[in-house]
């Protein structure tokens, strides 16, 4: 950063002197050693659940800090990345005063967790390449805009935005960057989870719902620097990442060889889809994507979204989204989905 970033400028005024709720199992932190608990009025009669989570999810973080090359100091688990979301706006966005910055087409939740906390939600249109306006953006900011959200790989575009811009953001914008990197294992770009140490005003977040298959679960991930981190710790739900998510989570880490095979198999699979669809006569446009699914520009999307409809296939239609006027978002699925979606789109007239 060019100029000397201090975070607690950002910090919300109530957020600062806030003592965060202490609970039974913040106090006492086992060491292993066999206890008797008294302490959380829990029921005593064991049934895998009886007894509260950790609150710091510390067996998870440890292997996420190892496979991240991060310190756990430096993570915050939520539930969901919605809920990640939430919390950065809790704690640094003043209601009705202070103002965000996002960039459509882009994730949906932000604008809906700008209007919940009663924040403005100032947008700045991509590019027609689906990149960020970096004149635009600086131009849109001000000394009350708090955030700016940067989602790469993009949500419905899936396109990873070119570094330099980010990088130029990073250092120019005098917020804090969000880079919501949801889907980072679909793409050849390193995560920015690698710069965390360059830039204090970076936040990245990820999840589990996409490449490791556990939308069921919900867990999102942030990572920031120890001191932002903190920040979102004092605010936090204490018990907000459950006994049952935390089991299902730890297994799925702990088994990288698996997720990175069925990886590999969407990203297979995605190529054969973009490879077929160019030879779909209604469609008119295959955007480049790092993601898990493809943005495809066709003739009439309503028409379309409703033909596949009718044969079982449910698609996104994002034909109402700024730039993405008669566009359809196709997932990658399995194998035999895929052929299906490929057998109807040939027969479609």
């Amino acid at each position: 950063m060019k100029e000397k970033f201090n975070i607690q400028n950002l910090v919300r005024e109530n957020v600062k002197g806030l003592q965060p709720y202490s609970s039974a199992r913040d106090e006492y932190v086992s060491d292993g050693s066999t206890m008797i608990f008294l302490d959380a009025n829990e029921n005593p009669f064991e049934n895998g659940v009886n007894r509260y989570p950790d609150p710091q999810q510390r067996n998870l973080k440890a292997v996420l800090a190892t496979q991240k090359a991060l310190n756990e100091g430096q993570m915050l688990l939520g539930n969901g990345s919605d809920e990640v979301l939430d919390l950065i706006f809790r704690a640094f966005c003043e209601p009705k005063e202070d103002n965000v910055i996002t960039l459509p087409p882009t994730y949906g939740m932000y604008k809906v967790l700008a209007n919940i906390n009663a924040i403005e939600n100032r947008e700045v249109l991509l590019t027609k390449d689906f990149e960020p306006d970096v004149d635009a953006i600086k131009k849109t900011a001000d000394k009350n805009s708090k955030l700016l959200f940067l989602c790469s790989p993009n949500n419905p575009t899936g396109n990873s935005f070119s570094r330099t811009h980010i990088e130029e953001l990073l250092y120019k914008f005098k917020g804090l960057v969000v880079i919501d990197e949801a889907y980072i294992d679909f793409a050849n770009d390193e995560s920015w989870t690698k710069q965390l140490t360059n830039f204090p005003n970076l936040i990245v977040t990820q999840t589990l719902s996409k490449a490791y298959g556990m939308a069921g679960i919900r867990l999102g991930l942030c990572y920031a620097s120890d001191e932002i981190i903190a920040i979102l710790n004092k605010i936090k739900p204490p018990y907000n990442v459950n006994e049952l998510t935390q089991r299902k989570a730890l297994e799925r880490v702990n088994d990288p060889e698996i997720v990175q095979s069925e990886v590999l198999e969407i990203l297979k699979g995605r190529t054969k889809l973009i490879e077929t669809l160019k030879h779909i006569s209604f469609v008119e446009k295959i955007y480049k994507t790092d993601a898990n699914f493809v943005l495809v520009k066709v003739d009439d999307a309503n028409k379309r979204y409703d033909q596949l409809l009718k044969k079982g296939i449910v698609v996104r239609n994002r034909t109402t989204q700024a730039l993405c006027e008669n566009c359809l978002r196709f997932t990658v699925g399995t194998v035999e989905e895929n052929m299906k979606l490929i057998e109807i789109l040939r027969e479609l007239k």
